[in-house]
């Protein structure tokens, strides 16, 4: 598992360059960071809806809307870490991975295809889903105010 996420963190590199590195600083610039990341986790989910609809991505025949209140909750605790560590990407790709690997390990998918805009899932996906919802609602109290802008510059 180590292995995997140290090869795969710089696989993260583009998409948390553009979600974390450019786009957070400047949303929360203008919303708050909690506004932000909530906004940045349903654009990140978006830019991933075609691979629901492509044969063979992996995310064929699974639920949109549970990947997309999963990624929300993930881009809230994403940020979080990004604010805390006064902008390291590294951490956040790091993070990234992490949650990318694991999902052989801890399988959230149903054994059969769904409609991508339902809301079956598994247990499993529901349970982590509800998990993450409950982290990403406790550390939105806590960045509620914050601010990342001064941190980084100006943006």
């Amino acid at each position: 598992m180590l292995g995997a996420i140290l090869v795969s963190t710089w696989a993260q590199t583009g998409e948390e360059l553009g979600w974390r590195g450019y786009a957070l600083p400047r949303l929360a610039t203008h919303l708050g960071l909690s506004s932000a990341s909530v906004l940045l986790g349903v654009i990140w989910a978006l830019w991933h809806l075609p691979l629901f609809f492509l044969q063979g991505s992996g995310s064929e025949g699974q639920s949109f809307p549970i990947y997309l209140l999963h990624v929300t909750a993930l881009s809230v605790a994403m940020s979080w870490l990004y604010w805390k560590t006064e902008g390291s990407l590294l951490l956040v790709m790091l993070m990234h991975a992490s949650v990318n690997n694991t999902t052989g390990i801890v399988p959230a998918a149903v054994s059969h295809p769904v409609d991508p805009m339902s809301f079956e899932g598994s247990l499993v996906a529901w349970v982590t889903v509800g998990l993450a919802l409950v982290v990403a609602a406790l550390l939105l109290c806590r960045m509620r105010g914050a601010k990342i802008g001064a941190m980084l510059g100006s943006v």
